[in-house]
């Protein structure tokens, strides 16, 4: 009997053992097998939060327009750029843009087409129409392309520039005062030994921390920008009042007068409204004296005020989002960032009702003039700086049996070389037959502002159809970099 209970425990030992040896191969199976299934399933790294804390304003979009009703379609020419390079900032960091951060006239003048300067005038105005690549058959596409004359680095006017730069708390970021200070350094090994540089810092408080000084003395400057320190809130309204009273008093007739504003927009003491700021400083504004925007930062970044500062203080907006930016602005440019042909520009464009049925103006929401206000002088519209280009795009509707000749532009304009006596200048519009590489390759950039625009979100078909547009026509490096910026909207969108 105590042989057989033994005998039983052996064998109930045995099954025991042999079922937890069993279940250890198993477990250690599974375990073996547990890290390719978790590399298989494991999910893409999460985008980087979108920035938080961004001000922006939704213009809204032309709308479509009967000839009939209203042949005539005004508005003021704008370089501006800053919209473009600070949703590129976006979609390199791994996010789409805000809707409203979309002002299309801003993608389409961020590219120079080459376009023919003119040769005796301040202007020339080249016009490309035909069938629209993106559009229903039977739509039509115009591009007006309007090309400032260019202006010599030798033969251009010694300028006389305040650096109005903000160094509040929120500026305390290297891509914001660092970029800041290499930003203007660049600026600076780029002027001439007649300019003259003044600085003004804002904080909390104004106060100026270079008189103005000869670029001569370039190390002196240098210094004076390397030494900058972040301090207090943000007053723009002080710091622009400062600058402007310090270019009236270094004022010269005969130089390029400017102040340039560098900031995140932030505005939390004193006015913090572009207008209200600019009615402080009119009677300034008011005296040649031109105001250059350009924004730094990303997070806590009010769009809309340096936007419509520039807008208002008679200069250009731009957004600097990398180092190569400030060179593209204060390097390539810079005879056209500094140097002002035409004051009060603006284009009005006159289809003829009895061959358009109707047209569509892409962007300049936000600079539309009325008709009847195209020829009042007191009436205030772009300005434009040496070698700049201002590009329009329309798509338009034809009637039947229309003809060749579909309208015309009309540019008017203060000369600034003459005594600002007001010009004109017009040319035809008519069917190219092809349009031109240019034209579709701006065509592919207008689409894409379109598309980031569009309310119904991002389409990926219409997408791919911007790629192949710009793989084929682009012609720079600058356009190449734009494909890549389409891929970057596809890998997103991919990952949504």
């Amino acid at each position: 009997m105590i042989r057989m209970v033994s005998l039983l425990l052996v064998l109930l030992l045995g099954v025991l053992v042999a079922g937890c040896s069993a279940s250890d191969t198993d477990l250690k199976a599974d375990t073996s097998e547990a890290p390719d299934a978790a590399a298989q399933q494991s999910p893409a790294p999460p985008a980087p939060p979108a920035p938080s804390d961004m001000f922006f304003q939704d213009y809204g979009t032309n709308p479509y327009v009967s000839a009939d009703d209203d042949q005539l379609s005004t508005f003021a020419m704008d370089v501006d750029t800053g919209s473009y390079s600070l949703v590129r900032s976006y979609i390199e960091n791994g996010n789409l843009p805000p809707q409203e951060a979309i002002r299309l006239e801003e993608f389409i003048n961020y590219f120079d087409l080459n376009d023919e300067p003119p040769k005796n005038d301040t202007f020339a105005i080249h016009v490309d129409a035909g069938p629209s690549p993106f559009r229903e058959e039977g739509s039509q596409l115009v591009r007006i392309g309007i090309k400032g004359k260019e202006i010599d680095t030798e033969d251009r006017k010694r300028a006389n520039l305040t650096f109005v730069i903000d160094v509040s708390g929120s500026m305390d970021q290297d891509n914001r005062i660092g970029l800041v200070k290499k930003s203007l350094a660049l600026l600076v090994n780029q002027l001439e030994d007649n300019d003259r540089i003044a600085i003004v810092v804002y904080g909390s408080n104004a106060r100026t921390v270079l008189e103005s000084t000869s670029v001569e003395e370039e190390d002196v400057i240098l210094n004076a920008i390397d030494e900058l320190q972040i301090e207090g809130s943000t007053n723009v309204e002080e710091g622009l009042l400062l600058g402007y009273k310090q270019a009236s008093h270094s004022y010269d007739k005969e130089a390029i007068n400017r102040v340039i504003l560098c900031s995140d927009g932030v505005a939390n003491i004193g006015e913090t409204e572009a207008e209200s700021i600019l009615q402080t400083i009119e009677t300034y504004a008011g005296r040649n004296i031109y105001l250059g925007t350009f924004g730094f930062g990303m997070d806590n970044y009010n769009d809309v005020l340096m936007e419509q500062l520039a807008d208002q203080g008679n200069g250009a907006y731009a957004y600097i989002d990398d180092i190569d930016e400030a060179k593209k602005i204060f390097q390539e440019n810079l005879t056209g960032t500094l140097q002002t042909i035409a004051k009060d520009a603006k284009i009005q464009v006159e289809f003829d009702p009895r061959q358009v049925k109707g047209y569509r103006l892409l962007g300049y929401e936000n600079r539309a003039i009325a008709d009847e206000d195209f020829r009042d002088n007191k009436v205030d519209g772009g300005e434009v700086g040496a070698g700049h280009s201002v590009t329009a795009l329309y798509e338009i509707q034809l009637k039947d049996n229309a003809s060749k000749q579909w309208g015309k532009v009309t540019i008017r304009y203060k000369d600034v070389d003459n005594n600002n006596r007001s010009k004109e200048s017009e040319a035809a519009i008519s069917l190219s037959g092809e349009l031109s590489d240019e034209t579709l390759f701006i065509a592919a950039v207008a689409e894409f502002a379109k598309i980031m625009k569009d309310s119904e979100g991002v389409g990926k078909s219409r997408l791919q159809n911007v790629l192949q547009m710009a793989e084929k026509y682009a012609s720079s490096e600058r356009q190449e970099e734009f494909i890549e910026l389409v891929k970057g909207v596809i890998d997103i969108r991919e990952q949504l």
